[in-house]
């Protein structure tokens, strides 16, 4: 069997990627969210019930008296039939000694039968749909954590390292490991920051402060076009993680690619909440935060309507400000970009097991302790539920292996967290996701229940294939929620890397040809969508070109009323 390249360090960076998300992480532990007491319950309900237990261990039995002989077979150049399903897929397996070394060729399928003893074991349950699932999701964790990539004895490509560097990278492993546990809770870090500037490298495309309140900044980006749309654009980032994201790099800046696409771009930048902001509620993002923006955006530029992007909660923030003023009898917002973005909340993925009512009380008690939820905090769970992407992938490269950890934008964004103001989050949690009150029409904010149905603005609907945070046929469902026109875009890449998308060869997205009448569910859109090579980001500058207005000269940077505070990316970022 021919030797798979390993894997470069930006390339398992830009895999880690394809899974983060600002809402990567909602609860501090997964006790919190009751994983373990859903593997207490699994294995309690198989000692009532131990008849699909025994079933799987007879299986383990045959699993591991076949191994030997079908290692020995190997070993001789006969064919075999190994007594469990290999993954090719799974790179955790991916040197060659896997196949070839009958030694490693066994510890793999110990283990791999190990596995599925477990996950039937564990599946054969009789449970709760919700305890259930926790206990898939707990028992994945484990086994994620013992699979013999991670130790050095049993990974044949760190033992090879180790041969070749004399065991240098022993000894740099260990010095990693040991820093790590100092200074980075015991996890093994992601990413090298130190090749990173909030304003050199990242979030670099030219702007000024033009407006600062409590709750946020409001940047104007400087034009690169001799003239612009009439229509000026409002981004409208989620205030999980720093709106950064959307003007990353050079080159790989949504906000960018807009203002060289002659758009007069406008971007919120929220404060990272103290313990003094735990009484600010969703009602204070929307009054001070879109609608705050809204009004300085119409003093600066004179414009009737404004356009507005929208990224996860951002993009639901978003939604919920055009209806909110389309209910108040205004019409000054235009278009509507909603990039990755949930208003229907009854399917929400892999955080389905995160959001359950006694989950969320318990975070509400924490939260109403602390004030805010910790960036900290935040920052373990996802990383749980994608474990050999976001953690052990980490452990071999960095522990077993002796590397650095990669440079690379997204991480280096993901890093750097936020807090979650406590009456604002559980609010949303409890609102959104518990009792999905946005899509049956029942929220009430800042004084008004809020009808999607009134939203007559062409909207523009981006999902990315591999987001685990907002699942891309719970984002179609938008199509069903607003009344305007939609263009539905289905792009490569996850929740992050899906938004990050810059024109390349790998880049990819699924549209339909007629966007006159969308199928009301996602896989009959699917079935009639058409892949297309290239970015979303191309097709949305020709859909914005036709929604954005007439070419005028660009507005002035800052008006009377709204003077010029600063040089972007401003203050609040750095907090």
């Amino acid at each position: 069997m021919p030797q798979e390249l390993p894997e470069t360090p930006r390339e398992m960076a830009e895999r880690a990627a394809g899974v983060l998300g600002p809402e990567s992480d909602l609860f501090e532990d997964l006790d919190s969210a009751g994983f373990g007491d859903a593997l207490t319950k699994a294995v309690r309900a198989n000692l009532a019930n131990p008849t699909a237990p025994a079933r799987a261990a007879f299986q383990l039995a045959s699993d591991f008296a076949r191994i030997p002989l079908v290692a020995t077979a190997r070993m001789f150049g006969h064919d075999a039939e190994p007594p469990v399903p290999v993954d090719p897929k799974d790179r955790r397996f991916a040197d060659a000694a896997w196949e070839s070394n009958p030694v490693f060729y066994s510890v793999r399928l110990a283990y791999l039968a190990a596995a599925r003893f477990a996950r039937d074991t564990v599946g054969s349950a009789a449970l709760d749909a919700d305890a259930s699932r926790k206990a898939v999701l707990g028992l994945d964790l484990l086994l994620d954590a013992v699979a013999p990539t991670n130790f050095l004895a049993t990974n044949p490509a760190a033992l090879k390292r180790a041969f070749d560097t004399a065991g240098a990278s022993v000894v740099k492993g260990a010095q990693n490991f040991i820093d790590d546990l100092l200074h980075n809770k015991g996890r093994p870090r992601q990413v090298d920051t130190t090749g990173f500037e909030v304003g050199g490298n990242l979030a670099a495309t030219p702007a000024k402060v033009v407006y600062r309140n409590d709750l946020m900044e409001l940047l104007q980006y400087e034009p690169q076009t001799e003239q612009v749309h009439a229509t000026p654009l409002l981004c409208s980032p989620p205030w999980i993680n720093k709106y950064y994201v959307m003007d990353l790099a050079p080159d790989r800046s949504f906000i960018e690619w807009a203002v060289r696409h002659g758009r007069t771009v406008f971007a919120i930048s929220y404060k990272n909440p103290s313990k003094q902001m735990s009484g600010t509620t969703m009602d204070d993002y929307l009054i001070h935060g879109p609608h705050a923006a809204l009004d300085v955006i119409q003093d600066i530029t004179g414009a009737e309507t404004i356009d507005i992007v929208g990224l996860c909660m951002g993009g639901a923030l978003t939604a919920i400000t055009a209806a909110y003023l389309t209910q108040a009898g205004e019409g000054r917002v235009g278009t509507l970009t909603l990039l990755n973005t949930m208003l229907d909340y009854a399917d929400p993925g892999v955080l389905g097991a995160f959001t359950d009512m006694r989950t969320v009380a318990r975070l509400e008690k924490k939260m109403r302790r602390d004030g805010v939820l910790e960036g900290t905090s935040m920052a373990g769970t996802f990383d749980i539920l994608r474990a050999n992407d976001l953690i052990f992938n980490y452990v071999v490269s960095n522990w077993l292996m002796g590397q650095d950890p990669p440079s690379f934008d997204i991480l280096a964004w993901n890093a750097d967290s936020t807090r979650m103001p406590a009456a604002m989050h559980a609010f949303y949690l409890r609102n959104f996701y518990v009792e999905n009150k946005l899509a049956s029409g029942d929220l009430e904010i800042a004084g008004r229940t809020i009808d999607l149905g009134v939203i007559k603005s062409p909207t523009y609907v981006v999902s990315a294939i591999n987001d685990h945070i907002v699942p891309w046929q719970s984002a179609y469902k938008t199509v069903n929620l607003v009344s305007g026109p939609v263009r539905y875009v289905l792009s490569s890449g996850g929740h992050i890397a899906g938004i990050v998308n810059p024109p390349s060869p790998k880049a990819w997205y699924m549209v339909t040809e007629s966007q006159d009448e969308l199928p009301p569910g996602g896989e009959a859109w699917r079935s009639a969508a058409a892949r297309k090579q290239g970015s979303w980001w191309e097709d949305w500058a020709q859909w914005s070109e036709e929604n954005s207005g007439p070419m005028r000269t660009p507005p002035k940077t800052g008006s009377g009323r709204y003077p010029v505070l600063g040089d972007g990316p401003g203050e609040y970022v750095r907090g």
